[in-house]
C-alpha cells in the first residue's frame, strides 16, 4: 500500500514538473513571449490594407495559425485606411509593415506625396480597384459616372487611380463628385442613399450585397488597365535596407496565411469573426473566393511561380500605361518602389 502510495507521489510530482515546463514554454526569462528556438518575438505592427474585411483575413490567419510567431513575431494587427494612410504609418514608424495598391504607390511616389517606402512581395497580380454601387442608381457603364456622387477616403487608390480611369474609360472627370468616407462606413454611406457609389475593390461585392441588401453592381479598373497590379506589401526603405532578411521571414509568414486563406476561406472568415466581431463569415470567405483569382501567378502569364513574385517588366509597362494616361511623371522605374532583392523568387 504505501508503495502504491509512493509510485502515485512520484508519477504526480513528475506530472507537476511537466506541466510546469509547458506553462513555461513560449516565455523567455523576462517573461516576453518566445519563440519556437526560445528567443524573444519581435515585435511588430501590420496594417491591413482597407479596414477589416474578407479581402485583409489572411493576417489574422497567419496570427491564429502560428506562422507569424513561427517566424519570430509578435504581431498586432490595426486596420489601416488606404494606400494613403498605410504609406504615412509605415513610413512614419507607426507600423512597420501593411499592403498598398501598387498603383496607388506609384501615383503617390510620382506626384511626390510620398517616398521612403518600398515593396517587398505581391498579394495580387492584378488591380482590385473598382467603384461600386448598386441596382437602381443608374450606373452601367464608366459614362453612367458623370453627374454622380461618389464615396471614398482621400488616400485611396480608387479616387487617386480615377481621373486615369476615366480619361481611358472615356469619362469626364470633371463631371464627378468625390466626397470624402472612412473605411469602416463606405459601404453604410451606399446604403443610406447619400451617395451614388463607392470606392471598392471587386472581391467586395458579396460585402456590398450584404450590406445594403440590393444586388451591386462594379465597374473594375482593370476593364480598362489590365496590366496593373493590384495590392503589394510594403514596409519603410530604412527597415529593408537595414534588416533585410527580418523583411524576408515576415513576408515568408504573410504570404503563408495568405496561402491558407484562399484554400480555406470558410475557416479563415472564422478566425476573422473570431477577432473583428462586426465580421459577416459568409461575406468574408466569399471575398477569399472572389480574391483567389487575383492572387494566382498564373493570372501574369507566369504559370506554377510562387505566390508573391512581381516581374520587373509588368511594373514596368503599368508605369508606361500609367504615364502615358498623363498620371505619371517620365522617367520612373520599377526599382524606385519595389525592392526586387527581397521580393519572393518565381
Amino acid at each position: 500500500m504505501r508503495m502504491n502510495r509512493l509510485v502515485r507521489t512520484v508519477a504526480a510530482m513528475a506530472l507537476a514538473a511537466v506541466l510546469a515546463l509547458v506553462s513555461g514554454c513560449g516565455k523567455s526569462d523576462s517573461g516576453t513571449a518566445a519563440g519556437a528556438d526560445g528567443t524573444a518575438l519581435e515585435k511588430v505592427t501590420y496594417l491591413t490594407s482597407f479596414g477589416n474585411f474578407g479581402r485583409d483575413a489572411y493576417a489574422w490567419v497567419a496570427k491564429d495559425k502560428g506562422f507569424f510567431k513561427e517566424a519570430g513575431f509578435d504581431v498586432e494587427i490595426k486596420p489601416g485606411q488606404g494606400t494613403g494612410g498605410v504609406i504615412s504609418a509605415v513610413v512614419s514608424g507607426q507600423a512597420q509593415f501593411g499592403p498598398i495598391d501598387l498603383t496607388g504607390g506609384l501615383l503617390q511616389m510620382g506626384s511626390g506625396q510620398a517616398k521612403d517606402f518600398v515593396a517587398v512581395a505581391a498579394v495580387q497580380q492584378r488591380t482590385m480597384a473598382a467603384i461600386a454601387t448598386t441596382e437602381g442608381k443608374g450606373i452601367a457603364a464608366p459614362k453612367d459616372l458623370e453627374g454622380k456622387r461618389l464615396a471614398d477616403t482621400p488616400g485611396s487608390v480608387v479616387r487617386n487611380l480615377f481621373p486615369a480611369y476615366a480619361r481611358l474609360a472615356g469619362v469626364d472627370a470633371a463631371k464627378v463628385t468625390w466626397v470624402n468616407g472612412d473605411a469602416q462606413t463606405l459601404m453604410g454611406t451606399l446604403a443610406g442613399g447619400s451617395v451614388d457609389g463607392i470606392g471598392q475593390f471587386v472581391v467586395g461585392k458579396p460585402t456590398v450585397e450584404a450590406v445594403t441588401k440590393k444586388k451591386a453592381v462594379l465597374l473594375p479598373y482593370s476593364d480598362v488597365m489590365p496590366d496593373l497590379y493590384g495590392n503589394v506589401l510594403i514596409t519603410s526603405t530604412k527597415t529593408a535596407e537595414q534588416k533585410p532578411e527580418m523583411v524576408k521571414r515576415f513576408t515568408a509568414a504573410l504570404l503563408k496565411g495568405l496561402e491558407y486563406s484562399l484554400a480555406h476561406p470558410e475557416e479563415a472568415a472564422e478566425i476573422l469573426k473570431r477577432n473583428v466581431d462586426v465580421t459577416n463569415p459568409a461575406a468574408a470567405a466569399a471575398e477569399l473566393d472572389l480574391m483567389a483569382a487575383y492572387v494566382a501567378p498564373g493570372g501574369s502569364g507566369s504559370s506554377g511561380s510562387a505566390i508573391g513574385t512581381l516581374d520587373s517588366g509588368r511594373v514596368a509597362k503599368s508605369i508606361a500605361i500609367l504615364q502615358d494616361a498623363g498620371a505619371l511623371p517620365q522617367g520612373m522605374t520599377p526599382e524606385q518602389i519595389i525592392d526586387f532583392d527581397l521580393v519572393p523568387k518565381a
